[in-house]
């Protein structure tokens, strides 16, 4: 092979408008691409986990308040929308998914290595603006993989797939504030901030080295005209309205908005939340005991994954996220270790909320499912708004009444849980996809041909749609 041709097949430009075989994909072909996406949740998980342990720790060694903290996951997760609808959705629509996996890894390691001199200049504003870049990575990361992993395979498991890699996340989410607490909180705070940066420099250098694996992998991609395709098979024929008509793909991402805040907020304000309501606690004993609730967390996704094999995933999500208002409302008046044992109980019932969410507003979005991720992953925003009002508010009142916040945020969410389980108009695609046989058994010539016919259809007149529109405003 010589290096033309390695090149060539290594193109990261793909056609939208032509099927390929990703749409029907088996368990087993599945299997390699679905694993080396699962490597980036583990990533963003860590990443995230790390954030929650620097806020705490930025508090002690730069002397800064609670709300002013809560300017790391503003920045972080306020970069998300500028990813997500625009330069990483561009690229999933006029490239592909592989291209918006190494964008998003090149951004995560660049801002892994500018946080390098921002640390050592003590610049809390610099760091900030390094963890946008890390955010608008992570961005591009879930902007693509959320979807990627949703549709690479039998729909019927999409939420199960989806569950269990996120659960990689939660993974990544215990292992970062264990390793906070030994090397942010255990020493003078000239050397923590020394630790702070190796621990970026071997970030840096692990994603670069992963956006090469990338480069090198021939994962399958997914064009539009496979999201058609499984559309039509499904008869989950929503895609048939023009993308602003897809109410509920909005209602979904104004729950991800509301969902991902109330969750943010409370990871964000665990270590505080512990040292308020147990005085005989330290840092580093709160970051182990977050630490302990990321375990709930990790343990909630594989447990929520393994029931989903016998109980729509519809139902899971709304009974998960009840619980989390059911158990957050004492731990706002309770201490000790109740208080904490409570906030336990509400990140084991967050697990599987956000991943369910991110799989059922996609349902039947066919031709539209690449713009669409991009509007779901933007509700992650929502992680930039919720903490600094908590922070505001532990500042003001205390961390445990501050809770109240992401309790409100919570109860916004669930009206999108209640509308996908008993509103007809979201409950029949779901639903749809729950029940499809794709890539599960094969179909015939003749049902491949027809399927095909009606996706390319849909497309052609999607196509005729936007030039006319485009005509229109010139």
């Amino acid at each position: 092979m010589g290096i033309k041709e390695f090149f060539r097949n290594r193109s990261l430009k793909v056609k939208d408008n032509k099927r390929t075989k990703a749409a029907e994909l088996t368990l087993r072909e599945s299997i390699y691409p679905i694993a080396l996406v699962t490597v980036l949740f583990f990533l963003w998980g860590f990443s995230y986990g790390l954030l929650d342990t620097l806020n705490k720790h930025f508090q002690n060694t730069l002397h800064i308040t609670k709300a002013r903290s809560a300017g790391l996951q503003g920045a972080y997760f306020g970069a998300y929308p500028l990813a997500s609808l625009g330069h990483a959705n561009w690229i999933l629509r006029h490239y592909g998914y592989r291209a918006t996996f190494m964008w998003g890894l090149f951004l995560y390691g660049l801002g892994a290595f500018i946080a390098i001199p921002c640390i050592k200049a003590h610049s809390f504003a610099g760091f900030c603006t390094a963890i946008a870049i890390v955010g608008s990575g992570l961005g591009s990361l879930e902007t693509a993989a959320n979807p990627y992993i949703t549709v690479c395979g039998p729909p019927k498991y999409s939420e199960i797939r989806i569950n269990v890699s996120q659960a990689f996340n939660g993974i990544g989410t215990v292992i970062a504030p264990v390793l906070g607490s030994y090397v942010f909180f255990t020493f003078n705070d000239e050397t923590a901030l020394e630790n702070v940066q190796w621990v970026y420099v071997a970030i840096g250098i692990f994603v670069f080295l992963l956006a090469l694996a990338f480069f090198l992998s021939r994962i399958p991609e997914i064009t539009d005209a496979d999201m058609a395709f499984q559309a039509t098979e499904t008869h989950a024929n929503a895609d048939d309205k023009p993308f602003w008509k897809q109410y509920r793909l909005f209602h979904a991402a104004a729950a991800q908005f509301c969902y991902t805040g109330a969750q943010v907020a409370i990871a964000s304000y665990f270590i505080n939340y512990v040292r308020d309501t147990q005085p005989w606690s330290s840092d580093a004993s709160a970051a182990r005991f977050l630490s302990g609730a990321q375990g709930a967390f990790a343990g909630g996704r594989f447990f929520g994954s393994f029931i989903m094999n016998w109980v729509r995933p519809r139902w899971i999500f709304l009974a998960f996220l009840v619980s989390c208002i059911i158990f957050l409302a004492p731990a706002i008046t309770q201490t000790g270790w109740t208080g904490m044992s409570l906030l336990y109980v509400v990140l084991f019932f967050e697990s599987i909320c956000f991943p369910t969410i991110v799989a059922l507003g996609m349902r039947g979005l066919g031709r539209h499912t690449k713009r669409g991720s991009g509007w779901i992953v933007a509700g992650v925003s929502g992680g930039a708004v919720v903490p600094p009002l908590t922070g505001v508010a532990a500042d003001i009142h205390g961390t445990g009444l501050a809770m109240v916040v992401p309790l409100v945020f919570f109860v916004g969410a669930l009206t999108y849980a209640v509308a996908v389980n008993f509103v007809p108009a979201y409950r029949d695609p779901a639903d749809a996809f729950s029940t499809t046989e794709i890539g599960l058994s094969g179909a015939t010539d003749e049902e491949k041909a027809t399927s095909d016919k009606l996706a390319s259809e849909k497309l052609a007149e999607a196509e005729y749609s936007n030039n006319e529109v485009a005509k229109g405003s010139a």
